[in-house]
Parts: structure tokens; sequence; C-alpha cells
């Protein structure tokens, strides 16, 4: 019971940093990407900041599943599985798509790597040692929850990917101009690929029923959302007429 009162004031915390890192990127400018500023500090190449900054959590989650009892019990291995299949793609697998020769401020990577390794603990911890133990039998996987949940997730993995992709083509080697994405969900928001992702942790909140899934689900728009509005208004200066005219919206199509 200590530890269920435990991990439920760990997950209140986190909810409470989601709302006031929300409110706090209303104000500043996370320096990477196409906001990317040199006054965050010491720079890595993107490449390798991904890397550093996506696989301590694909690292951390497995070693709470290595050394959970449950860890051959058919629903927390799936959940387990695609959580994992999320990570590997972002640590190991985006870096080397990257085109562009970027840079990511060390210090971004520094709180990207604390808030993953505390993410893995809230979804590891969830599934693996506080839920209950007959929380998630092999029958789970044909509940409402976890079909409805999963057909969202990949819908939502299939839009970043998919997105990032989309960026990726809109320049040729060697130039750095800005264009206006359009393809996929592009047609309806700026931020394509941060909607797959929100889109996607939502899914996971839903497949595993849990307040865990839920906490990571708020921290994924309070941490996009406000980045989402940046690019926004980015693009009504860069673009004027063309991004009036698209009659675009930031994360979420016809709402925001």
């Amino acid at each position: 019971m200590m530890y269920i009162d435990a991990f439920n004031m760990f997950l209140i915390a986190m909810a409470v940093t989601a709302v006031i890192v929300f409110v706090a990127l209303q104000y500043v400018e996370a320096g990477y990407g196409m906001m990317y500023t040199k006054k965050w500090g010491t720079t890595v190449n993107n490449r390798i900041g991904w890397v550093l900054m996506e696989a301590p959590v694909f690292v951390v989650m497995t070693i709470l599943w290595w050394y959970s009892s449950r860890r051959t019990e058919t629903a927390p291995l799936v959940m387990f599985l695609l959580f994992q299949l999320h990570y590997f793609q972002r640590s190991f697998i985006f870096p080397l798509l990257i085109r562009t020769k970027g840079r990511m401020p060390l210090s971004i990577i520094v709180m990207g790597v604390i808030f993953n390794v505390l993410n893995a603990f809230m979804q590891g911890g969830w599934i693996f040692y506080i839920s209950a133990a007959n929380r998630y039998p092999a029958s789970w996987l044909l509940s409402p929850q976890f079909i409805i949940g999963i057909l969202i997730f990949f819908a939502g993995m299939g839009i970043n990917i998919h997105s990032d992709a989309v960026i990726r083509d809109l320049r040729q080697p060697g130039d750095t101009r800005h264009y206006l994405p359009r393809k996929g969900m592009f047609r309806y928001v700026t931020s394509a690929n941060y909607l797959g992702e929100f889109i996607e942790w939502t899914g996971f909140a839903i497949l595993t029923w849990s307040w865990a899934g839920a906490v990571f689900a708020l921290w994924t728009f309070a941490n996009l959302a406000p980045r989402a509005a940046k690019i926004y208004k980015r693009y009504s200066r860069e673009f004027g007429a063309e991004f009036v005219n698209a009659n675009l919206k930031r994360i979420i199509p016809f709402v925001y």
C-alpha cells in the first residue's frame, strides 16, 4: 500500500509539473530544430543529440521489464513492446534519417533525459510493479480498451513517422530555406508530427487504461502544443497569404 501511495503522489507531481511546463513554454522557446538558438549553450550534432536524449528511456524501460516477475506475462509484455517500438524508432532509426547538419543544445538533451527516465518509471513502474497482479491478464488484449487503444496508438505512430518523412523531403541537399509542408495531416495542422505523437500516447493511455498513461499523454500535449503554436506563428510570418489561405490549425485538426 505504501508503494501505491508513493506512486500516486509521483503521478500527481508529474501531472502538476506538466501544467507548469505548459504555461512556461508559452513564454520560452526550446532551442532545437527550427527554433535553434545559441543562447541555450553548448551543442552537439543533431543525430547524436537525439540518441543521447531518447535512448535512456529505452534502456531504463528494458531494465524495469527484465527485473520484473511479470516480464513473461502476455499483456504486460505486449505493452512493453509497443512502448519500446516507439523509442527504438526514435532513438536509433529517426536520428539516422536526419539530413540537416543542425545542432542540439546539451541543456535540452539533459532536460529530455530527465523526463524520459521519469516517464520510464511511470509506465514501467505501473505495468510491471504497481498495478495489481491480475490487472492485465492475457484476456486484456481482447478488451475494448486495448483494441481501441492499439488502433489509436498505431494511427498516431503512422502519422508521426509519415509527417517526419514529409518534413525531410521538403528540402533538396544544400537547401536551407523553409517550406510549408502540405502532405498528409499537414493539410490540416502545421505540426502534424506532433499531432501524431499526441495521438500515439493517447492510444497508449487507453490500451493500458491507466493514470500513468494519461499523465504521459498530458505531458506530451503540454510539451508539444506550445511549440506547435510557435511554429504556427513563424509560418504565418514567413508564408503570409499562402499560410492564411491554407486555413490550418496548430496541432488539433479543426480545433486548435
